[in-house]
């Protein structure tokens, strides 16, 4: 006869420790594999229940977690809550749910795990006690994980505890990624509030001036307009193409040019292959208003404005080159650094940050620039990037 082992392990997942409890053989080998099996089901089952985790605390989402959460526990019956109400049921002896809320409200209160004696009176039923743990969201209680058995042992308490953990840091992702979301748009509406008054009304009085004397030319500057301000307005997606990015900076460049006629020259130079590379929304149109508004300010001699954007292996470059006054290094520095300062560019700071976070540290805005000598801006994207999926 065997002599069987009883072992346990802490497993780090998703960032909290989960207790894995199983039993094997003294013999090494089979207690190493049984381990690993164990370790490989704790942890697939933890990934399983992450995605619906990070939705929220919303019943069709909590219902998909929660079969697998009650995995994790090995108990009869699961629940989760939010504030009002239970949000999933799962497993055996669904007439307990009713009662839930009210085993919640300590921990509400409290913040602390609470354990309690049901004494269920139906025959049969695997339930006799609860172990309520909070969901706590940056120092919040936002809702709780209960697991029902029959007796709450200090096992099932500390198992309880730190399942409840790791679904609450879930949580916080899910609500991290609500806040960056909230974020890029509030970044996106700075820059379209950054559109400048005086562009559209420069614009619209260059489209007027055509009226009698070329009208074709005049309504193909007003479909322009029309499309430049219906892509830099819409409500939609956080990342465009390239090829979209440089329509909308074509249209852009053609209303200007009808202002400023000869005195505006425009060299564009774009590579095939980098066309459908995802960017950014806004992360170039505001950089090209920029070197035309510093390429011409204070000039009486034509701007050049060089637009090139190539293929350079596992990224595309584009760069932005204006012949005009330049930009104070020093301003330019405050500004990258977050400090506001619209004489050193147009959302400069903003696009800085915002390649920053979505591609790392190293693809940030490069600016080579000088009182008097022009500015050439350098972006670096990557042609694949996970996570974001264009459109």
């Amino acid at each position: 006869m065997q002599d069987f082992l009883t072992a346990a392990a802490i497993l780090i997942v998703g960032g909290a420790a989960v207790l894995v409890l199983w039993r094997g053989t003294r013999n090494k080998q089979s207690l190493s594999t049984e381990a690993q099996r164990v370790t490989y089901e704790t942890l697939h089952t933890a990934w399983s229940a992450a995605p619906p985790l990070r939705a929220g605390l919303v019943p069709d989402a909590a219902k998909k977690s929660a079969r697998h959460l009650r995995t994790l526990l090995d108990t009869p019956a699961l629940a989760l809550t939010d504030e009002t109400e239970v949000v999933a049921w799962e497993g055996v002896s669904e007439h307990h749910a009713a009662d839930a809320m009210t085993q919640a409200e300590d921990v509400f209160l409290t913040g602390r795990t609470q354990a309690y004696d049901i004494g269920c009176t139906e025959p049969n039923c695997p339930i006799n006690c609860a172990v309520v743990a909070p969901l706590t969201v940056e120092g919040r209680v936002v809702g709780t994980l209960a697991a029902y058995s029959r007796e709450a042992s200090a096992g099932l308490v500390r198992a309880t505890n730190q399942v409840a953990r790791w679904a609450a840091g879930q949580l916080e992702l899910a609500e991290l990624d609500r806040s960056r979301t909230r974020l890029v748009e509030a970044e996106v509406r700075a820059l379209r509030a950054q559109i400048s008054p005086h562009f559209i009304y420069n614009s619209l009085s260059a489209i007027a001036s055509y009226v009698r004397t070329n009208p074709e030319r005049a309504r193909t500057l007003l479909l322009d307009f029309a499309d430049f301000t219906r892509y830099s307005f819409r409500r939609h997606g956080d990342f465009t193409t390239l090829a979209e990015e440089l329509r909308s900076i074509d249209q852009y460049l053609a209303l200007e040019r009808a202002r400023f006629g000869e005195r505006l020259k425009v060299t564009l130079q774009v590579a095939p292959e980098v066309l459908p590379v995802t960017v950014p929304f806004l992360c170039l149109q505001p950089l090209v208003e920029n070197a035309v508004r510093h390429g011409m300010e204070g000039k009486v001699e034509p701007g050049h404005i060089q637009i090139h954007a190539n293929d350079s292996g596992a990224e595309a470059q584009i760069t932005i080159e204006d012949d005009g006054i330049g930009m104070d290094p020093e301003k330019l520095r405050r500004t990258l650094a977050g400090q506001v300062d619209e004489s050193a560019g147009i959302g400069l700071g903003n696009i800085d940050e915002r390649l920053r976070r979505v591609y790392g540290d190293e693809y940030g805005l490069v600016v080579e620039t000088a009182c008097g000598l022009g500015t050439k801006i350098t972006v670096r994207v990557p042609k694949y990037h996970a996570g974001i999926n264009g459109m």
